[in-house]
């Protein structure tokens, strides 16, 4: 649904996005994560139709970037960074102009703002001046111009910056709502989001792609070891003794009130672990794979220069 193939971008001798390929496919929520002046914001407003590219290709929803750009502005929602609101409009006015904007016919205007209403959110607001709703209501206000015309695929560039932690769960709630029927690629700060919203990831750096993929297959793929953290009731040097001891695992150490054991990544000791524990009588009160957090993966790709 969104492709891109050595896309490139330079200002001069700046190359802000260099060689870039990636693929999200439909119906998915991926996040673009990267330092500040990795190149997330060229790529989206490139993908919009905003920027022209350097060289390279890009298709969204089928149709070609470049050569196809009124096809595919018909297919994409944007939320920029800043949302372009009128204050003096009333929500509803301002939907209503966006949809004349968007080109949607007139005997289906109604019906899109009262469904980009409904979506995000803004019965409560509609008849109300712009500079009179909170910065959560703006938020949604910018989604729901990004939904008027019932894109495809919905670009969105940092979408809870500013908000405070109610209206931040809130909007993540919002746009997690749109899988299937949606396809999302969201620029982000917040790791913990990406965790909680996304399929998948693309990680750039200086304009280059580091990693891209499902979330799951990245976390996995970046892990040197398998294993897990247990909670017991007791933790001791004799009892990370025993666990030192058990055939085929590599690592036992305590980490804050659990142990973190390591085994073979291509083992799975977990049936072995649980039966140690009740044999040995240790008072096993959970057990969690001890994967790779988004924090540690993003970090291990960009801060460590892995790249895939």
């Amino acid at each position: 649904m969104i492709e891109t193939e050595h896309l490139q971008k330079k200002y001069g001798d700046l190359v802000a996005v260099k060689d870039l390929s990636f693929k999200v496919e439909s119906g998915q929520i991926w996040g673009l994560l990267g330092p500040n002046a990795a190149g997330k914001t060229t790529t989206m407003r490139i993908l919009t139709g905003f920027l022209p590219a350097t060289s390279g290709k890009a298709a969204v929803a089928g149709y070609d970037v470049f050569e196809q750009a009124e096809e595919v502005k018909k297919e994409i929602g944007y939320l920029p960074e800043t949302v372009p609101l009128y204050p003096e409009m009333t929500v509803e006015a301002y939907l209503s102009f966006v949809a004349e904007i968007k080109q949607v016919p007139k005997t289906r205007k109604k019906a899109a703002i009262d469904r980009a209403i409904e979506i995000s959110g803004l019965a409560a607001v509609r008849k109300r001046l712009i500079k009179n709703i909170s910065r959560g209501y703006r938020q949604r206000l910018g989604l729901a111009q990004a939904l008027i015309h019932n894109p495809k695929v919905i670009i969105l560039d940092e979408p809870t910056i500013g908000l405070d932690p109610a209206q931040i769960v809130e909007i993540r709630q919002l746009i997690k709502s749109l899988r299937g029927e949606h396809t999302v690629l969201l620029s982000t700060h917040i790791l913990a989001e990406v965790t909680q919203v996304c399929d998948g990831v693309v990680i750039i750096n200086e304009g280059q792609l580091m990693s891209a993929g499902r979330l799951d297959e990245l976390t996995s793929a970046y892990r040197e070891k398998d294993g897990v953290y247990l909670r017991l009731k007791k933790i001791d040097n004799e009892i990370l003794n025993l666990f030192r001891q058990l055939p085929g695992i590599d690592g036992a150490a305590q980490e804050g009130e659990e142990i973190r054991l390591e085994w073979d990544r291509n083992t799975d000791r977990r049936e072995e672990v649980i039966k140690f524990c009740l044999d040995k009588q240790l008072g096993l009160l959970e057990m969690r794979s001890l994967a790779l957090t988004i924090e540690e993966l993003y970090l291990r790709i960009v801060s460590g220069g892995v790249e895939q």
